[in-house]
């Protein structure tokens, strides 16, 4: 009898074991998260030291998320992801609240009101507006999607609230979040099958609405010129762009090493943050920039795949979690990398898991544990359901 009571906790431990975490998901991401940190360092260096006399300003900060999102991990890889679609609503509400609050209390940095400063933290209730819209559409779309497919106000009532989340966003401003969030939700919709009759409607309409608001703002204007010919007006409007085409120029295939950037002295604003990737071409080079989009991407495609498992095992919330956390990443990487080699307007988004800002990154690992979470609850699943045989 004692023999085969020690049988059996062997055997639950090799199945806990073999279902406990999708192991290539979790290298990929610390892999991710240590290369930003050695970046952060690396570009943060010459700005901390100008703005508060300490070289390692950031990267001190940078080391305190990462605590943060440790003691984060022991929360969220334990909760049901049935408890989250269960508190949809009101992980919503308290978004939008956010975003209410910002905008009356908020600091302003370079003329945005993005952040709520609690003593050493800073929070930034647009990168949590992101992962709550995309809990609530999930939720939506797993109890409503026949009414998508079949009902205009099924399809537009998730959108109505990215409406909405907009709005408060464009005020700030914030722009570049509002086409992450609006394109992630489109893309969700058409994955549950909404009719493209539906989209072209949506579509237009969103066009038409970016348009008139670049037209509206004048530093929007001149964002889209400077960005057709960065070159016209190297040392104004177009002074960031040109300095990260240097950047990205200098370092060719290899780079000039790291720690060698010359840009990051003081000449690309914001080289720690939404530039990063510059810095990243200046000393890795052509080879290092691939290397960490591929991650990046492999990560996204990793998403989809979890999210693909989940609705063939019939779990809709978690499908559409996944699958709409992938489509973020990868979509927020695009702008990212798009404004920093000219191919995009600027917009002031960070590189996921690499940029330095507490506030996405928590965002980010927190996106990441849920996905685990998805990946163990499929597996699990799948393995309850063949018994073992007699012994």
């Amino acid at each position: 009898m004692f023999i085969k009571k020690n049988v059996d906790i062997i055997d639950d431990a090799k199945v806990f074991e073999t279902i406990l975490y999708d192991r290539t998901l979790v290298w990929l991401t610390l892999s991710l998260l240590s290369i930003g940190l050695v970046m952060v360092l690396s570009a943060s260096i010459p700005i901390g030291q100008s703005l508060y006399h300490d070289p390692f300003f950031f990267v001190k900060r940078e080391i305190f998320y990462f605590f943060l999102i440790f003691l984060l991990s022991f929360i969220f890889l334990r909760t049901p992801i049935i408890f989250w679609e269960k508190s949809s609503n009101s992980i919503l509400i308290i978004s939008i609240s956010l975003l209410f609050i910002v905008l009356l209390v908020g600091d302003s940095i370079h003329g945005s009101y993005r952040w709520i400063s609690l003593g050493f933290l800073h929070i930034q209730p647009s990168e949590i507006c992101k992962f709550s819209s995309f809990c609530y559409i999930s939720s939506y779309l797993s109890r409503k999607s026949n009414e998508v497919q079949n009902n205009f106000w099924g399809f537009f009532k998730p959108i109505s609230i990215v409406i909405i989340e907009s709005i408060l966003l464009l005020i700030e401003p914030d722009l570049g979040t509002v086409i992450v969030l609006l394109f992630t939700t489109l893309s969700i919709l058409f994955l549950s099958g909404a009719k493209i009759g539906q989209f072209f409607i949506i579509i237009i309409i969103t066009i038409l609405i970016i348009i008139l608001l670049i037209l509206l703002e004048p530093y929007r204007i001149q964002r889209i010129l400077s960005f057709w010919d960065p070159w016209k007006d190297p040392f104004g409007n177009g002074y960031q762009l040109t300095q990260s085409l240097m950047a990205l120029g200098r370092g060719g295939i290899l780079g000039k090493g790291l720690g060698n950037s010359i840009q990051k002295l003081n000449y690309l604003p914001d080289a720690h943050s939404d530039f990063i990737f510059s810095i990243i071409g200046e000393e890795l080079g052509y080879i290092g920039s691939f290397l960490i989009l591929s991650i990046i991407f492999t990560i996204s495609f990793r998403a989809m795949f979890i999210g693909q498992r989940a609705l063939e095992d019939k779990k809709k919330f978690s499908g559409f979690l996944a699958c709409s956390i992938g489509i973020w990443f990868s979509f927020q990487t695009l702008i990212n990398v798009g404004a920093v080699t000219g191919l995009l307007p600027t917009k002031g988004l960070t590189l996921p898991f690499i940029s330095y800002g507490g506030s996405s990154l928590i965002i980010n690992s927190i996106a990441i544990f849920f996905l685990l979470r998805i990946d163990f609850e499929t597996k699990l699943r799948k393995s309850q359901a063949f018994p073992r045989g007699p012994k």
